[in-house]
């Protein structure tokens, strides 16, 4: 006989939003980043690619070369470029893929207030990103001892070493605050590994691209040589066929090719990225129960808070001996600066045009962001909206520089306060970081949580945490502020460093190596670098696989329990 039903709870109400009205604003919010993307990659990238196609003359001739300039790129040592990049990368990774996690399984387990600590202390190498700073000051110093006659007797070696040590601290910091993001559970028993591994995946690739587009340590340690051994980078080899020997067509074709290979990394990327079901999850502002029971599971031992310590001090310790050329010279008197040139126009130069576009491109990206990880326009095939982006994921402003310049060029802003501009009007990592942590969040949403707290709020920092070293990489990089500055009203202060340490060379004397990252910019820097890491970086949590997933059933919603019958 069958007895009456146990009463089930009512389950509780949550209203989801009008799912066609959701689709629509979704796609919507995702407008803007195809515009900037199709401004600022597509078309530049068809551009290139016509270019490389043609001769030499000026761009729409119609005189066209056929595949004579690839025959000529291929000639001229592409592929031993492309090798000799990735000999430059083995290093950094190396220490992204060791050092790194091991320093951050040690901060991890030794407790949260060396976590803490830790994060803090990788905020110090992020801040002071300043490479033509730091390669001016070694070059420097090395005229002066003589010691650079010696290295240059073997200029890969030389350029290798100088690279590795100078990127480490910056290496180790990246690489490092990602891994304790993979590292923070939820309970005891939560397993970090697939996510340790899905985070060093995409650091490899990463590595790896940053590598194929060195420039400035080539430019400034060894100018591409000397003595025949060639430490020329695909993007040093393009820039120089092109704006040294006027060729277009082969500087182009050579730009291609590397895009093809950075095109390839980024697919990689975003395939390992959907593979795993990569998310961003925000766990608060102050831990929950459960996040405590895990971080007491792990313990504060004084044996790893020890060792934590040491490898803390081997970090800084490396940074600091690696910039002591700059650090020496950081607050060298400038004296008079070349004719034409005010300090107050050479720092807004320098600051306010990367500004410009870094504010655009990563507000446009948080735009997209939360349209496909919070609205979720194709379900829970949303994030295949990403691919379309993937090519361009790791691609910088080297790879496009020639169709951007003869962009700028016909637009007549060559000189101009505009032209210095960085023409990136779309950060498409800021993009994947918004989708991913906007992925992490929606599950939240959909089981009641209010879309100003479980969203907007734990979104916000994120702008800044994008936002900063866009802005710091595009105000260090001389590539761009060279290709387009005509006379000293347009100069930048890496392009004026750059310019006077060259009329210089070998009349030894100071360098104003501190007009490149002036000390009130480095400790704002610093200060908003470690108020990230500590109070912000540290609440979020890289996970992967399907447990929590953005997808699943909301609390609350799912079927009511089975009737008990007799």
């Amino acid at each position: 006989m069958n007895q009456p039903a146990t009463p089930q709870a009512p389950a509780p109400q949550h209203t989801q939003p009008n799912r066609p009205a959701q689709t629509l604003i979704g796609l919507a919010l995702i407008v803007p980043a195809v515009i900037a993307w199709v401004w600022s990659y597509v078309l530049p990238t068809l551009s290139t690619v016509a270019r490389s196609f043609q001769g030499d003359g000026p761009r729409g001739s119609g005189e066209s070369a056929g595949t004579a300039n690839y025959e000529a790129a291929l000639t001229s040592g592409f592929a031993g470029q492309v090798g000799f990049a990735v000999l430059l990368a083995l290093i950094p990774l190396a220490v992204a893929l060791l050092a790194a996690p091991l320093l951050a399984v040690l901060a991890d387990r030794a407790g949260r207030v060396a976590r803490l600590v830790t994060r803090g202390v990788l905020a110090l190498p992020l801040a002071a990103y300043a490479p033509v700073a730091v390669y001016l000051g070694r070059r420097a110093e090395g005229i002066e001892d003589g010691t650079l006659t010696q290295d240059l007797q073997s200029p890969r070696t030389f350029l290798v070493s100088a690279l590795a040590q100078v990127t480490f601290g910056l290496v180790v910091a990246v690489a490092a605050t990602l891994y304790l993001s993979a590292l923070r559970r939820r309970d005891p028993d939560q397993r970090p590994a697939p996510a340790m591994l899905t985070v060093g995946g995409l650091l490899g690739l990463g590595v790896l691209a940053a590598a194929l587009q060195t420039y400035t340590a080539p430019v400034i340690l060894t100018g591409g040589g000397p003595r025949g051994e060639s430490t020329a980078t695909p993007v040093f080899t393009a820039v120089q066929t092109t704006f040294r020997t006027m060729r277009f067509g082969v500087g182009s074709a050579t730009s291609t090719l590397l895009l093809v290979l950075l095109g390839l990394l980024g697919m990689a990327a975003v395939a390992l990225i959907l593979a795993t079901r990569l998310r961003i999850e925000f766990d608060g502002w102050r831990d929950g129960p459960a996040v405590r029971e895990a971080e007491s599971f792990t313990g504060r031992r004084p044996l790893l808070v020890g060792l934590t310590a040491v490898a803390l001090v081997v970090v800084l310790g490396v940074t600091v001996w690696a910039s002591l050329p700059w650090l020496r010279n950081f607050s060298a008197d400038t004296g008079p600066l070349p004719k034409g040139v005010e300090t107050a126009n050479l720092f807004a130069n320098t600051w306010v045009p990367p500004l410009l576009s870094t504010l655009v491109a990563v507000t446009v990206a948080a735009l997209a962001g939360f349209g496909i990880g919070a609205l979720r326009p194709l379900g829970r095939w949303s994030e295949l909206l990403l691919v379309p982006f993937a090519p361009w994921l790791f691609v910088g402003a080297g790879p496009l520089a020639i169709a951007n310049f003869e962009r700028t060029m016909e637009r007549e802003q060559l000189g101009l306060f505009l032209g210095l501009v960085p023409p990136t009007w779309l950060s498409v990592p800021a993009l994947f970081a918004f989708t991913l942590l906007f992925r992490g969040q929606h599950e939240r949403w959909r089981s009641g949580g209010g879309a100003g707290r479980t969203l907007l709020l734990p979104a916000l920092p994120m702008l800044a945490v994008t936002a900063l070293p866009t802005w710091l990489a595009h105000a260090q990089s001389p590539l761009w502020s060279m290709l387009v500055g005509r006379g000293p009203d347009s100069l930048t202060a890496p392009a004026l460093v750059q310019m006077i340490a060259g009329r210089a060379f070998g009349a030894g004397g100071e360098l104003p190596l501190g007009l490149v990252l002036p000390l009130p910019m480095l400790i704002l820097f610093v200060v908003l670098f470690v108020a990230l890491m500590v109070g912000y970086l540290d609440r979020l949590a890289v996970r992967v696989g399907r447990r929590g997933g953005p997808d699943a059933p909301p609390t609350g919603a799912r079927e009511p329990a089975a009737k008990v019958t007799a």
